[in-house]
């Protein structure tokens, strides 16, 4: 169930954040302020990392028939873009990735002109640090909720 009668809400967070219970009753909550706000319900957008990424689409799906969509927009890691820096590319254990991925999946996420962005970061998390700063840049509302690291 997807259309423009839900609200986009980006979540993005940090890999290392397992605090469930906060997670949860932000989603809840903003899905409640949508419904007040006159939407059927909302569409949950993540990364698809491990952590705040996982636990949001996990909260997503299981509430799905309740008018909760989910999309996960995942970084292509593999490939660089045409703008990339020759040699940049980073290496371990024989797989190398693109280290600019992530900044493009972030800015394709905030294209996607969410209603709000709920940032879950664990000190100072680099990735979901460039979320916010990208979402607030396009002027999307940002609700932060930190854990110490």
């Amino acid at each position: 169930m997807n259309g423009p009668y839900l609200a986009l809400i980006l979540v993005t967070g940090s890999r290392s954040w397992d605090d469930v219970l906060t997670l949860n009753d932000a989603l809840l909550e903003t899905w409640h302020d949508a419904l007040q706000d006159g939407h059927c319900g909302i569409t949950v957008m993540h990364g698809g990392a491990v952590g705040a990424d996982h636990l949001a689409g996990t909260w997503a799906k299981r509430h799905q028939e309740d008018g909760v969509g989910h999309d996960q927009i995942d970084a292509d890691w593999a490939h660089c873009a045409d703008d990339c820096p020759p040699g940049h590319r980073k290496e371990r254990r024989g797989y190398t990735w693109c280290p600019l991925a992530g900044h493009r999946r972030n800015q394709q996420m905030v294209d996607a002109e969410p209603a709000l962005c709920l940032a879950f970061r664990v000190g100072k998390s680099t990735g979901t640090g460039d979320c916010i700063r990208r979402a607030e840049t396009a002027g999307i509302p940002v609700r932060r909720y930190e854990a110490a690291a």
